[in-house]
């Protein structure tokens, strides 16, 4: 028989884990790859090919993972006034360091240094919203990540523009840019509901359903907000957004600590996705989303981490463990939030969160070929009874061994091959010297 050609085949994975609809096993196999897709899973599939090869033995295969909310640039102030309260840290922190220094270079930097960690630790999607997201783009563009990308648009100026209006305008020049572009992803991204009138939340909606693009949107994060919104328009926040029209399955709603249970109940029927971020909102004293119940009630759920400014770290799989423990032992129940929900939470439900069910978040034939391989060789995985058990309770981000982000290696042997580590930390300590000159 006739070998067929592949551009990559990674052989005899001990675990593929393909996070699909009927969560699909494979054991010592192969992945196949060819223009960047997946063509071909199964056992002794590299008798049938020839291409570049990838050992897999002592892996475990997953989909790439997807932090579905953060903030790459905030890398540069990751520690940056910490232990302080929510309101302290942000007026004597981080807005002085933000006013003084995001330009540009700040956020080129910044997302360099993100997407580094990003993908060291697995994650070949992130869905951003920051100012200067032209920089956030053009590394994306340099490394090969995949990006959903969104300027933060508010009432009041900020580094990306001075009225919410010139926001969406220059968010649909984005959108136009990009708009079929392999890696960057545009996106619109209202910040929140106590920072946005109505009318500039339906402004952007309409951009984000002219546009078919995510509509990227902090919710109900503290109960500052939901008092916030309460009192001035006589309602909670799920409930003021319901009744102004923009929520829907293209809504992607970071934080939702607060939503009372009706609330849940509209976005279950709404299809609104949620991005839990655990352990920022632990870090913040933001409280605790009622994730197990928004779970049981059909709403997507999916994970973020938050900037690093409030995490401090990008590691997804360190996202999901926390998740996972968080919501056992606040609900008294060891059965929520169990392992594969936890990791389908930073898979396929990831993916469906930014609209990309259809070619993300699950290892299957015709899909684009986002992969990652967990080194399963250490004593602190092992024994391995259970697969999945194993990556959400045992692994962290730092075991991850290969990323493949659309067919192409990003990491390999824990190397992350496109950076050279030693200049991203000089312009770590750059950057640390310049905002510790700021004056208190």
């Amino acid at each position: 028989m006739a070998l067929k050609e592949a551009d990559l085949i990674i052989t005899d994975i001990d675990f593929v884990l393909t996070m699909d609809e009927n969560l699909t096993e494979f054991t010592n196999a192969d992945i196949v790859i060819k223009d960047g897709k997946i063509i071909d899973i199964g056992q002794n599939k590299k008798n049938e090919y020839f291409g570049k090869t990838i050992i897999g033995k002592g892996k475990i295969a997953i989909p790439g993972l997807i932090n579905t909310h953060t903030h790459a640039a905030m890398t540069l102030l990751r520690g940056y006034g910490s232990d302080n309260p929510l309101k302290v840290w942000l007026e004597e922190y981080i807005w002085p360091a933000e006013g003084q220094f995001v330009s540009y270079e700040f956020v080129k930097d910044g997302t360099e240094i993100a997407v580094y960690e990003m993908l060291r630790t697995g994650t070949t999607t992130f869905v951003d919203m920051y100012f200067y997201e032209n920089a956030v783009a053009d590394v994306i563009k340099e490394v090969g990540i995949r990006g959903v990308l969104s300027t933060g648009i508010l009432d009041f100026p900020t580094p990306g523009a001075k009225t919410p209006d010139e926001g969406i305008a220059k968010t649909i020049d984005f959108i136009k840019e990009y708009k079929n572009h392999p890696y960057v992803i545009p996106a619109i991204g209202p910040h929140a509901p106590y920072t946005c009138s109505p009318e500039t939340l339906k402004k952007a909606y309409k951009v984000a359903e002219d546009y078919d693009v995510v509509y990227h949107i902090h919710v109900a994060e503290t109960e500052f907000e939901v008092n916030t919104i309460k009192e001035k328009y006589g309602k909670t926040p799920v409930h003021h957004l319901n009744d102004i029209g923009v929520l829907s399955e293209r809504t992607l709603a970071a934080h939702m600590v607060y939503p009372t249970e009706d609330e849940i109940d509209i976005l279950a029927n709404k299809g609104v996705k949620i991005a839990h971020c655990p352990e920022s909102n632990l870090k913040l004293a933001s409280g605790v989303a009622p994730v197990p119940t928004m779970i049981e009630k059909g709403v997507n759920v999916a994970i973020g981490t938050d900037g690093t400014a409030s995490n401090d770290d990008l590691d997804v799989i360190g996202e999901i463990s926390t998740a996972a423990k968080l919501h056992k032992g606040v609900n008294k129940n060891p059965t929520v939030v169990n392992a594969k929900e936890a990791l389908l939470m930073a898979t396929r439900w990831g993916a469906k969160a930014i609209l990309m069910e259809d070619q993300l978040g699950s290892i299957e034939v015709g899909k684009l070929a986002d992969i990652v391989l967990i080194d399963i060789k250490d004593p602190h995985i092992n024994p391995i009874y259970d697969p999945y058990t194993q990556i959400v309770y045992s692994s962290n981000g730092l075991d991850v061994d290969t990323v493949i982000v659309n067919g192409e290696v990003k990491v390999l042997n824990k190397e992350v091959l496109p950076f050279d580590k030693e200049y991203l930390l000089e312009k770590a300590n750059y950057w640390k010297e310049k905002i510790k000159s700021i004056k208190k």
